[in-house]
């Protein structure tokens, strides 16, 4: 059955490609997904890689690199098809000379190559495993498109090729490069021969030749004699139409020409003989560096630093040229497909003139890609996107507007529904660190890198007043309060900083209210809510010093912040991120997310832990947390997070209860997501990028997610599966024996009255269930889940709970039990804090030492607790056989303890 399913999926997949025709991509219907969470749009791309033209004449069809995917962007249409199948950011690409294939590679954990139908967007082969733990560092296509070539990532770089066509994981034949080549970062066929390629680092050119059992290469001693002049820096090179020389572009404006003399004809077999390249002579071309070189039809093409794009013969004599003051350094030139001949043009026209036939798309360094008309020498921008990290982003509360900041300083705005961009504005003097519209919309506050705030007109971005210069580091977050009276930033240096909105002379100014170093670890998190008595905005902060602050701003004047409530949230784990929980009981609750993958509420009035969750566990903790607006037609009783981790944007479903069913994430931004928002209607959901400068925006499917639920099962099911074995596992075993084992314990276990047949146990009996499974909570965590059990209907019935039953015991333990369990790295790490290196070179901590710091630090253990706990452990009963615990005498254990406990004592002996 498995095999006739691949089969029907393989026949569908190639029968969507053999009747693909160009242009039907934007034209079929896409079919509904079954995810929560669906790309629907990306704002930026990586101007470090090529960007190609797909277009036929006038047409504006575009493919390039956003973070994991491969964009193809209908410009005039104002449409974007996404090809998704990386999971790491993609390294390098490349496209067939008829623009139908396209290959793209990845760098990184288990990296692709993949090779997509750019007319169908149907991946039709990808290559696992290519170059294990590199990645693949630089790829060209044949002019054919059926071989193909990649030259790993890492050192020492290896060389694979590879016939796509052919279903095997192995490559036809690879090499390995010594190291001093340096860093091989392009590579492309000889058009006139697939068995040619050519690659070069900045320093040195490499020439190859194989067949379908080996690849041999040649790299010629390059030094300042060989040129007899300075060249610079290598940066493309091509092989020359005529067939007999190879060109490469340098950065001092000059051309090396290479004289490259096949050995052999490629009949069958690669011969054996030496294959002689040398240098010819080296072009000087121009003064400035040449950065694109490309062979078009009887033409040699270059780009440079200064916008200029040249067209030469083959003798290297300048045809004619390109350029544009604002254009900047050219990253990439891509020719259209071939015009049809102007009305009355002759043959000869066309031989002569092959440049004039085919517009092409500039892409630049500085993320501006220009279409050039080759009739009018109009260059027409096309896109105009950021060109360093993107850090901020925010949606407007009431329109569907969103901001878009990045690191050098561009800040711009959007209609999201329509996908068009509206209005920027360039802060030259510091980049955009974060983003705030405020509550009624009328204000877009921007916190900048230098320290400062500007608060600007949401809609036309300028200056609602004098930018504000009060943070003591580059300002991390900013928020307004409800009302738009106050507003918060928080900064590197660790400080909380208010601003009031005032009246001065007549009209509403912000002024600068007061400031206080609130946290001596990096703030995570500013919050402005709501006074339920008085409907005044209340404050607080959550720092990664595991303090949540809140700030009395009634009482707060002119340089003094009062400090209202100060409360250690953790005893252990990171709190990372903060949120108001939505009413869904009579009780209101913060929520916080820790790097332990938990989920915490706590009482908003006595900050009290009310409850831990297990949250979402997709490989790191939840990052930035938003409660999603409810769209007008949703249940009102159903509420939804939405969470990014380092690399994952995700859905969760409230109340949480530690159901993983609950919640799905989705790879956003592998080399990190540096910021989230959602839309004011809850129907789509932003994530910035950082370093690869994109935002992509997500269309929520919440019914997708109700499905999920749905399907992992009712009642404790979901749960049950968390446990090793699940149901008919024996963890489950072993914990319903510890729980009835409980139960006699509470009732004596050497009684000999008749019991009382109960389902459940004390409260004070499941700190010692817990340790039987092998989890070991602290007092601290003892007393959270205490209360957590104890106050969870008191607010209904005003009464406490005294007792739990083997339903909701499990549902406490997989909430509170370690997300992966306790690992060896943990204790080692432990050693390695407070340990030493002995002789041996090992981390030991020494015999006194662990006792005295078990009972003089953290949660103190008495010496009456630690002996009872080290000779249990030790198997040693120090009162004789027989005796109890109770009546152990703790000086004995300890003598004891000394005898069987070695001096030194290394993790794996604890």
């Amino acid at each position: 059955q498995q095999r006739s399913r691949e089969s029907h999926r393989c026949e569908g997949s190639a029968s969507l490609v053999w009747d693909a025709t160009p242009g039907m991509l934007f034209q079929k219907d896409r079919e509904s997904s079954p995810h929560s969470l669906n790309l629907s749009w990306v704002f930026g791309y990586n101007s470090s890689l090529a960007v190609h033209s797909l277009m036929d004449g006038e047409d504006r069809v575009l493919l390039y690199i956003s973070s994991h995917t491969v964009v193809i962007h209908d410009i005039l249409g104002n449409r974007q098809y996404h090809l998704q199948g990386h999971t790491n950011t993609i390294s390098c690409l490349c496209v067939s000379e008829d623009k139908r294939w396209v290959a793209t590679a990845d760098r990184g954990p288990d990296a692709l190559i993949i090779l997509w139908d750019s007319f169908s967007g149907v991946p039709v082969r990808t290559i696992f495993e290519s170059h294990p733990g590199d990645g693949v560092g630089a790829i060209a296509l044949s002019h054919h498109a059926k071989c193909l070539v990649t030259i790993s990532a890492g050192t020492p770089q290896r060389v694979c090729v590879w016939k796509w066509t052919l279903p095997t994981e192995k490559p036809m034949c690879s090499t390995e490069l010594r190291p001093e080549f340096g860093h091989q970062d392009y590579v492309i066929f000889n058009p006139k021969n697939p068995h040619e390629f050519v690659s070069n680092s900045k320093t040195q050119v490499i020439f190859y030749q194989w067949d379908n059992a080996s690849l041999q290469y040649s790299a010629p001693p390059l030094s300042n004699q060989t040129f007899k002049t300075v060249v610079g820096h290598f940066s493309q090179s091509v092989f020359h139409f005529n067939n007999s020389q190879a060109l490469t572009g340098t950065s001092a404006g000059k051309l090396v020409v290479w004289d490259v003399a096949s050995p052999c004809t490629f009949s069958e077999e690669l011969q054996t003989k030496p294959w002689s390249v040398t240098v010819t002579k080296v072009v000087p071309m121009q003064e400035d560096s040449l950065t694109v070189l490309q062979v078009l039809e009887s033409c040699i093409v270059t780009g440079d630093v200064k916008g200029q794009v040249k067209f030469y013969d083959g003798q290297l004599r300048l045809l004619t040229f390109y350029s544009h003051s604002k254009v900047g350094p050219i990253r990439s030139i891509s020719f259209s497909k071939p015009l049809r001949d102007p009305p009355g043009a002759s043959p000869a026209f066309s031989s002569c003139q092959p440049f004039l036939t085919r517009n092409f798309i500039l892409s630049t360094s500085g993320a501006t890609v220009f279409h050039v008309a080759t009739d009018s020498t109009k260059f027409e921008r096309v896109m105009e996107e950021a060109k360093e990290a993107v850090n901020a982003v925010a949606c407007h509360p009431r329109q569907a507007l969103v901001a878009v900041g990045s690191h050098c300083g561009l800040l711009k705005v959007w209609d999201y529904e329509q996908t068009q961009y509206l209005v920027s504005r360039i802060f030259p003097q510091a980049g955009i660190r974060c983003l705030s519209y405020d509550p009624a919309g009328h204000f877009l506050a921007a916190g900048l890198t230098d320290g400062s705030v500007y608060i600007l007109d949401a809609i036309s971005l300028l200056s609602s007043c004098r930018e504000l210069q009060f943070s003591q580091g580059p300002v991390t977050h900013v928020s307004f309060s409800h009302d738009s009276k106050y507003l918060a930033t928080a900064d590197e240096k660790y400080s909380v900083t208010v601003y009031k909105r005032v009246l001065q002379n007549g009209s509403r100014c912000w002024e600068h209210l007061a400031g206080l170093d609130s946290h001596y670890k990096p703030i995570r998190s500013i919050l402005f809510g709501i006074q339920l008595e008085s409907n005044k905005p209340r404050l607080l902060s959550l720092g990664e010093d595991r303090q949540l602050v809140e700030y009395d701003l009634n009482s707060s004047s002119k340089d003094h912040l009062v400090v209202l409530h100060r409360v250690r949230v953790e005893q252990i784990a990171v709190p990372l991120c903060l949120a108001w929980y939505p009413q869904l009981s009579t009780e209101s609750f913060i929520l916080t997310a820790n790097n332990c993958y938990k989920l915490k509420l706590y009482s908003t009035v006595t900050k009290m832990c009310r409850k831990t969750l297990l949250g979402p566990t997709y490989g790191s903790p939840l990052e930035k947390i938003q409660i999603l607006p409810r769209t007008s037609l949703a249940d009102p009783q159903k509420h939804y997070l939405v969470y990014v981790t380092k690399d994952k944007v995700g859905l969760q479903i409230l109340p949480a209860d530690g159901n993983p069913h609950k919640s799905s994430a989705f790879i956003c931004h592998p080399d990190g997501v540096s910021d989230l928002a959602t839309s004011y209607n809850g129907c789509y959901v932003f994530t910035a990028g950082g370093n690869d400068c994109t935002v992509m925006k997500w269309k929520v499917d919440l019914n997708a997610l109700d499905a999920a639920v749905f399907l992992g099962g009712e009642d404790l099911v979901p749960f049950y599966n968390l446990l090793d074995g699940g149901r008919e596992g024996e963890s489950f075993r072993e914990l319903e024996d510890y729980f009835y084992y409980a139960q006699l314990c509470s009732h004596g276990v050497d009684t000999q009255e008749s019991r009382q047949v109960s389902t459940h146990i004390p409260l004070e009996e499941i700190p010692s269930v817990m340790r039987a499974m092998g989890f070991y909570p602290s007092e601290k965590e003892i007393e959270e889940m205490i209360n957590e059990v104890k106050l969870s209907k008191c607010m209904d019935t005003g009464e406490q709970v005294t007792q739990i039953n083997l339903e909701e015991f499990i549902k406490l333990y997989i909430n509170h039990h370690p997300a992966f369990g306790l690992s060896m790295k943990t204790i080692q790490q432990a050693f390695r804090v407070l340990g030493y290196d002995n002789e041996k070179g090992d981390k030991v901590i020494d015999r006194g030492d662990l006792l005295l710091l078990l009972q003089c630090r953290g949660e103190r253990m008495t010496e009456h607790e630690l002996a009872q706990c080290l000779t249990t452990l030790l198997g040693s009963r120090p009162g004789g056989e027989g005796s109890e615990l109770d009546t152990y005498d703790p000086s004995g254990a300890a003598a004891l303890t000394g005898e069987e406990i070695p001096a030194e004592i290394t993790a794996e002996i604890f």
